[in-house]
């Protein structure tokens, strides 16, 4: 399992992206909300659309690639 976090902030693009804690564009300790650990992207992009039900959630291009749709 690995631990996630969403950003807070939003991308130019207009959504809050998951990052895994070992993703080199992972926003500061400041920046992040922690979405504790999950087996997969999935599993951790449903857990911040729960946190934050009005955001857009994406995942990280680099690190959660399946779970990146934009």
């Amino acid at each position: 399992m690995a631990q996630y976090h969403l950003n807070r902030n939003t991308q130019k693009t207009g959504e809050n992206e998951v990052h895994r804690s070992d993703c080199g564009y992972i926003p500061r300790f400041e920046n992040r909300i922690s979405l504790g650990e999950h087996f997969d992207c999935q599993s951790a992009v449903d857990e911040a659309r729960r946190q934050e039900p009005f955001w857009t959630i994406d995942g990280c291009a680099y690190c959660c690639p399946t779970c990146h749709t934009r």
